[in-house]
């Protein structure tokens, strides 16, 4: 369902992989922000010489703090989303009700810039209109399909629970490791992590799983290389 409450048809009665955008986006980022992000800042507090309570410390606040505010951010920016969404269904009525025949029109040049003849092009744009001018305005002027409304609540959950159970892995390797290899511990395990995570995620959206977990192993060794290089630094220098 739109925000007007109009029920826009898919094209297709079978699920496409594009219907997943919303929810696996945000299950995917919680969770690559979560190893990541705990286990960057686990590497950096540890290269700076602290002790394993501190590490851990500073493992759990970062695990409480990034849950909520992913759970924040993704909240706020989803009710973004769903407010512009909002805001053009009310343009677009007001448009019809205001001047019916330049939407009319609008419509046509929309479906004979597509490729229909201009006698099928006013055919079609007629028979829409007469059925729901607005969802044929909603679909073909802006875009607005059922394929991934805004869910700004959905979002925000998936983003809090995958980030806490991303970082949980980094921190419960912490734990287990003794002082002296926890830098390489959480470093292991986080990129292994990080390469399935990649992986299981560009096979739920139907992409090649090799690049995608690559190209997230990538910037974890930089991420983790950066914040341990500084965390020593830092350490050194108090």
């Amino acid at each position: 369902m739109r925000p007007d409450g109009h029920g826009i048809p898919s094209a297709h009665d079978e699920p496409h992989l594009s219907g997943r955008a919303g929810w696996l986006r945000a299950a995917v980022m919680g969770a690559n922000d979560g190893i990541l992000s705990t286990a960057s800042l686990l590497v950096g507090v540890a290269a700076g010489s602290a002790d394993k309570v501190t590490i851990l410390l500073a493992g759990v606040a970062g695990m409480t703090a990034g849950a909520l505010s992913m759970a924040a951010g993704e909240y706020v920016s989803v009710s973004s989303q769903a407010d512009v969404e909002r805001a053009d269904v009310a343009r677009e009525r007001k448009e019809l009700e205001r001047n019916p025949q330049g939407e009319l029109d609008e419509l046509i040049a929309i479906y004979q810039h597509r490729g229909l003849s201009a006698d099928l092009a006013e055919q079609v744009a007629r028979e829409l209109t007469e059925k729901d001018a607005l969802g044929a305005h909603l679909r073909d002027e802006i875009g607005l399909t059922d394929l991934s409304p805004p869910q700004p609540v959905q979002a925000a959950v998936v983003s809090a629970a995958t980030f806490a159970a991303g970082a949980a892995v980094p921190l419960v390797v912490a734990m287990l490791m003794p002082i002296e290899t926890v830098k390489l511990g959480v470093a292991t395990a986080t990129l292994l992590a990080l390469a399935l995570l990649g992986a299981l995620g560009a096979q739920a959206g139907g992409a090649p799983r090799g690049r995608a977990a690559l190209r997230v192993v990538i910037w974890g060794v930089a991420a983790m290389l950066v914040t341990g290089a500084i965390g020593a630094l830092v350490g050194q220098a108090l």
